[in-house]
């Protein structure tokens, strides 16, 4: 029995076929996981796969969204910043306490909480680029001390009793879109750009890559691994101020636990704890995909212990599947 040469090229044409579509598949493994649990969670309920729950999720994702990107830059560096949820809380009691005690302006709270995060970014960034303290050391003291300023500002409570203008920050639509959401998506666009467009990004890839031929080639690490933390501590303090916005309210343990939902969302988007490889739009998926299952695991009305539970699994899953790409793509 003989193949006639139009079977032998239309048999290599579907090996190719499945060749391209596998490749692509394994290039873009998280887009696929998360293209997976949305079509579970719209499956399993009716209001998941709506636009008022699509809006949801991203009012929720925003403030997790400005310290995730503040992690991705700290990350590509080598380095981690385990402050930023208590920073958060710090900035938030500061804006909180600057609008009941200054006037009704919204611009001092805006100055207070970016004020809080600058100065919390600048003393983690210059422990860790000029006293060399380990970043894991120096960002952990700086989440018991901002976690202490934040009770001392509301003298262990919470500072309620805000004027209305507070609320201006997280609970104003300008297109039907929130400010928080814009935020998000020009500070996404905005880090995408410099990230892989800039001197400033190539730096920062450059010294998480090898921090010794970084220096070699001219890049100042000092000052580089000084404005990572800056830049971190400053998204912390806009977070804060969103959170504490929406519920008009300042609250001294406001960002409890958020430092490991953006790191996990930084490992999921692809980045490596060692430094040197991750990208701002792999954070954003990772980003998505953590609020996605929250959002879901909620309208199934999942308990929340077992929420945990779920949720764990489901991101050392999906690293998982991201180190098999990987490994896959080399």
């Amino acid at each position: 029995m003989t193949t006639s040469s139009a079977d032998v090229a239309t048999t290599h044409a579907a090996r190719d076929w499945a060749g391209t579509v596998g490749n692509f598949l394994v290039r873009h493994i998280m887009i696929v996981v998360m293209v997976a649990i949305i079509a579970f969670f719209a499956y399993r309920s009716a209001r998941f796969a709506t636009p008022d729950n699509l809006m949801t999720i991203l009012v929720a994702a925003a403030p997790f969204a400005l310290i995730a990107l503040g992690q991705t830059l700290v990350i590509l560096t080598g380095g981690i910043d385990l402050s930023v949820g208590s920073v958060i809380a710090a900035s938030a009691m500061a804006a909180a306490w600057s609008a009941k005690n200054m006037g009704d302006n919204p611009l001092y709270p805006l100055g207070a909480a970016v004020l809080a995060g600058l100065v919390a970014g600048a003393i983690n960034g210059l422990v860790v680029s000029r006293l060399n303290v380990p970043p894991f050391i120096a960002t952990l003291g700086m989440l018991t001390l901002a976690s202490g300023v934040a009770y001392v500002i509301g003298n262990g409570a919470p500072i309620n009793g805000l004027p209305s203008s507070y609320g201006v920050f997280a609970n104003t639509s300008v297109g039907g879109i929130t400010i928080p959401v814009l935020l998000m998506i020009v500070a996404i666009l905005a880090f995408a750009f410099i990230m892989r467009r800039t001197a400033y990004g190539l730096r920062v890839y450059a010294l998480g890559g090898n921090r010794l031929a970084a220096e070699i080639a001219g890049v100042r690490s000092k000052g580089i691994l000084f404005s990572v933390y800056v830049i971190s501590g400053l998204l912390a303090g806009l977070s804060g101020l969103m959170l504490s916005s929406r519920v008009i309210t300042g609250a001294p343990n406001l960002g409890q636990g958020y430092e490991l939902d953006a790191i996990a969302a930084v490992v999921i988007g692809g980045a490596s704890l060692m430094g040197g490889r991750g990208t701002v739009w792999g954070t954003a998926i990772g980003l998505l995909l953590i609020q996605t299952i929250n959002n879901g695991l909620d309208l199934l009305l999942v308990p929340a212990y077992w929420q945990n539970v779920i949720k764990g699994v489901i991101i050392v899953a999906a690293v998982a599947v991201d180190v098999w790409a990987a490994k896959r793509r080399k």
